[in-house]
């Protein structure tokens, strides 16, 4: 029994968050279930070009939770298919207040955390003490949009392309937030979602890569799914129509491209039955987001004095 319970004042308890729902997700769910499609298939590829779409970013990669989308965007950074990749000791700016896999993803793959203190207030870093903190061995500023309140992300994007630096957008808060005219999430290198049922909407568990760039979506695709150099789909083969006609490294020649794996990879991706219930909550995404700023000016009204 899903519907409704009455509320009561001052009996019924009141979560700070949670799963919002009704029929069109529970249909999404049998439907896929019914295709018996249980990996990720249509349905993920379906809710990748959605979700893209609905934020404004060239593509998203779909993968198990927003905690996997922060280490593979991180992880992307320290691919040799990018100009100037993360080496071991370099260093990454992040907030000293925030959420642990914001930071774990730093020491994984070798790096070294650098802690800014947030301003009250917004409690984001100021891009000023951001700029401070940069040092010699300074590669990257990893930050999320603290409990979804955007910090200055145009400042930000200064900041690293002045300095050379890669930028994360941990926007697992923050689906639906706007900045200078843009979704945020969209201004880093990379930007990160997560889809657990305390955020904008879930997919139970979940979360997302968002990227501006195809060459480096290839990148974090790659670390997604174990670390393969072949970009074919699930089930499919020869893409590039070239599968047996590559010379890579010292391979042999013709040495079987589907079979040639360029990073030391994962596998974080989600699955379909996850996809058909993303699908249908992002529509609902922006009545979610119009009904968090609804909760917020009414709380902030009632507190104020």
């Amino acid at each position: 029994d899903h519907a409704a319970k009455p509320f009561v004042p001052g009996e019924t308890y009141v979560a700070y968050a949670g799963r919002v729902f009704d029929g069109s997700e529970v249909e999404a769910l049998v439907g896929s279930a019914l295709d018996a499609w249980i990996t990720a298939g249509p349905y993920a590829a379906q809710f990748e070009r959605a979700l893209a779409e609905y934020t404004g970013a060239r593509g998203a990669v779909f993968v198990n939770s927003g905690s996997s989308a922060n280490l593979l965007a991180l992880a992307a950074c320290t691919s040799p298919k990018l100009d100037r990749p993360l080496q071991p000791g370099d260093e990454v700016i992040t907030a000293a207040a925030g959420f642990p896999t914001t930071v774990n993803p730093i020491v994984q793959v070798g790096c070294v955390p650098v802690f800014v203190d947030v301003e009250l207030g917004t409690y984001n870093p100021d891009p000023d003490r951001i700029e401070r903190a940069i040092g010699p061995r300074t590669r990257a500023i990893m930050v999320a949009h603290s409990v979804g309140n955007p910090f200055d992300a145009v400042a930000y994007r200064e900041l690293a392309d002045r300095h050379g630096l890669f930028l994360i957008e941990d926007t697992c808060d923050g689906l639906g937030g706007t900045l200078a005219g843009k979704k945020v999430g969209t201004f880093g290198d990379f930007g990160t979602l997560s889809f657990y049922p305390a955020h904008q909407m879930t997919t139970g568990e979940g979360g997302a890569v968002l990227c501006n760039d195809p060459a480096r979506q290839k990148v974090v695709e790659s670390f997604r799914d174990w670390g393969k150099d072949c970009w074919c789909e699930p089930g499919k083969d020869d893409t590039c129509g070239k599968r047996f006609g590559w010379q890579l490294g010292q391979l042999p020649a013709g040495y079987d491209h589907k079979y040639i794996f360029s990073h030391i990879g994962y596998n974080l991706k989600a699955t379909d039955l996850q996809a058909a219930v993303g699908i249908a909550q992002l529509r609902r995404v922006p009545s979610f987001v119009a009904r968090r700023r609804e909760n917020f000016a009414g709380l902030l009204k009632t507190l104020e004095p």
